[in-house]
């Protein structure tokens, strides 16, 4: 299983592109900078950040690092995500900013008095209370004036009543409650523009006073509501275009533009374009994986998982991103290349290989992963946890198969689906018929047509996709991926009377006694299907002393001897801990419980009080 989190480790050759981004932000220092990674959600943008915080704490250049700084510079991660619901995002990224900077003067053992500055402007915005009415003429200000008075406009967000909500720093850096007090007082008579420039004058002095630049990462704005969105960047924006400072923001511009939208009702989509073009000066889109990229970012995935030493797997990683930077000469990343890097592989490792080799088409093609690396990493994740079900439950699965059948399951039609499904359970041997005359046409010609629910450029390459189904027995792979389906075999069909029998078993399965009767004109077959569906169901239970599912099986049994023996398995195979002494003579003159009975005397797990009330209870039958 992967992680469903960014990453520092370069899977999809995008180091290239992170370096261009750490190199723009060194060579245009003290200046400020502005660079905005855009793409939509899953597409890498996370990972992107870190890796173009990485190229940044690679400049050797730069100054001696302290404890906090890197190469010269500062890193303040913001994530508004988190914020959300909790408190305002512009007043957290301030304070955010301020802390680090706090933390830096006491590493360096200088600016002090600068950070404190800034510390103690950042809390009149915490504190500072804005009446309706200088509210209302700034906002009229803007209207009369488009993007005259914006910046005024963003003080008014800051207006936490509590004072114990201010930003403190620590050390030499620390503001005393009296010096906030008589700041904050003094403050109430200036202006929110006067504010404004004061803080940003402020933090210019104290990043120029500690001689580092201050490199602000956003992300996460993808999962913000519109309003924190917009919060957040007009915070971005009191900050921007500093000397000393650089920001590098991840969102997926189609949100901006919906937040904007939102937020700013009635303006046009010039001026939504405009907002967000006007915080990046550097727009950088998060490149598109192709099949090359696709293929060798699955390969590494599977890498990353298998039982490599961590050298091997840097090794291995290295190589496949050199070979991506030059795929447009022709050069290809497949199987064949990625096996010939090292000499021996694990078991396993080289036939999951094959299948990221196979499947690295589809997932580019198909729209609905169309080479988004998340939905793959979800895609092989779903693949690996119905793996592990079928070992769990003894189900023989094979993998390619069951990588094909879940590809079909999220990309192909519902309708062809359900056909596929309704052709295995209506086959003697689980076989989808229906699939195999056009698996065997798309062999014989890619141009093939087909009707529906069977057509479409996907369909074709699913069809033509290994291993062909058509003589597979199928029975097992969609048992696996019931959440998907439930699987209905001919002989597990319950006539009406018996299909009210079983509902009837759920739902009060301590009267099943009470049924007897029934349950002994049922033909056999049923109730086979019949005590199926409720030892599923007791497979919930943690406790197995007299559970009321219990009553409802053993009246099958009773109504039908040659079940026991399924009952008795099942209780076998119960773990040692969850068995009670109370079970005991509730089974024990079942003809069965001579073969569970030992079983359980011979389980360490099994309690001191379960194994004398059977001793007790044979005794007594002898």
């Amino acid at each position: 299983m992967w992680t469903d989190n960014e990453t520092d480790i370069d899977f999809l050759n995008f180091s290239g592109v992170a370096k261009t981004a750490a190199e723009m932000i060194r060579q245009v220092q003290p200046k400020p900078v502005s660079i905005g990674v855009s793409g939509a959600w899953g597409v890498g943008k996370s990972s992107l950040i870190k890796l173009i915080r990485n190229e940044l704490q690679l400049d050797k250049s730069r100054p001696k690092p302290t404890l906090l700084s890197e190469n010269g510079f500062i890193f303040v991660e913001f994530n508004a995500w988190l914020y959300q619901g909790y408190d305002d995002a512009r007043a957290a990224l301030l304070e955010t900013v301020a802390q680090t900077l706090q933390q830096e003067a006491d590493a360096r053992k200088t600016g002090f008095d600068k950070v404190k500055d800034f510390a103690k402007r950042v809390n009149w915005f915490r504190a500072a209370k804005l009446t309706g009415s200088t509210a209302s003429a700034l906002m009229a200000a803007h209207a009369a004036h488009p993007g005259v008075g914006l910046l005024a406009m963003l003080g008014l967000a800051f207006t936490s009543s509590k004072k114990e909500d201010a930003a403190k720093g620590e050390k030499g850096a620390k503001v005393s409650d009296s010096e906030e007090e008589a700041w904050l007082k003094a403050a109430e008579n200036e202006t929110p523009p006067k504010e404004i420039q004061a803080l940003r004058n402020a933090l210019e002095a104290a990043l120029r006073e500690l001689q580092v630049t201050l490199v602000v990462l956003v992300d996460d704005l993808d999962r913000c509501l519109p309003e924190t969105a917009i919060s957040t960047l007009e915070a971005i924006r009191l900050l921007l275009f500093m000397d000393y400072t650089a920001f590098v923001i991840a969102a997926d511009e189609s949100m901006i533009k919906h937040a904007v939208k939102r937020h700013f009702q009635g303006v046009d989509d010039a001026l939504v374009t405009n907002y967000f073009d006007k915080l990046i000066q550097v727009p950088i889109r998060v490149p598109q994986l192709g099949v090359q990229e696709v293929r060798a970012y699955m390969m590494l995935l599977y890498i990353e998982a298998s039982r490599l030493d961590g050298a091997e797997k840097d090794e291995i990683r290295k190589k496949i991103c050199e070979r991506l930077g030059r795929t447009w000469r022709g050069e290809r990343v497949d199987a064949e290349f990625v096996k010939g890097l090292l000499g021996h592989w694990p078991d396993g490792l080289e036939l999951r290989l094959d299948t990221a080799d196979r499947l690295a088409v589809l997932m580019t093609s198909a729209k609905e992963i169309a080479g988004n690396p998340r939905l793959i990493k979800r895609f092989l994740n779903a693949l690996s946890l119905r793996m592990s079900l079928a070992r769990e439950q003894g189900v023989s699965v094979d993998e390619a198969v069951l990588t094909k059948l879940l590809l079909f399951e999220r990309c192909g039609s519902p309708d062809a689906f359900e056909a596929l499904m309704r052709s295995v359970t209506e086959d003697p041997q689980g076989k989808p018929t229906v699939v195999a005359s056009m698996e065997a046409a798309i062999r014989k010609s890619e141009n093939a047509q087909f009707e529906k629910p069977w057509d479409g450029t996907f369909m074709r390459d699913w069809f033509a996709l290994d291993p062909a189904l058509g003589d597979h027995d199928l029975r097992g792979a969609l048992y696996v991926s019931r959440e998907h389906a439930p699987l209905v075999l001919p002989e597990n069909r319950l006539s009406k009377a018996a299909t009210d029998l079983l509902e009837g078993l759920i739902d009060h399965p301590e009267m099943a006694d009470s049924v007897k009767a029934r349950i002994a004109e049922t033909d056999p077959r049923s109730l086979a299907t019949i005590l199926d569906k409720l030892l599923e169901l007791a497979r919930k239970e943690q406790e197995w002393g007299t559970p009321k599912i219990l009553t409802a099986c053993l009246a099958v049994t009773r109504g039908r001897a040659q079940l026991g023996n399924k009952l008795s398995a099942f209780l076998k195979d119960r773990p040692g801990s969850q068995i009670k002494p109370s079970i005991v003579p509730r089974i024990a003159d079942e003809p069965w419980s001579s073969e569970v009975f030992p079983i359980w005397l011979a389980d360490d797990e099994v309690t001191g009080p379960v194994k004398t009330a059977i001793k007790h209870r044979t005794e007594k039958k002898k």
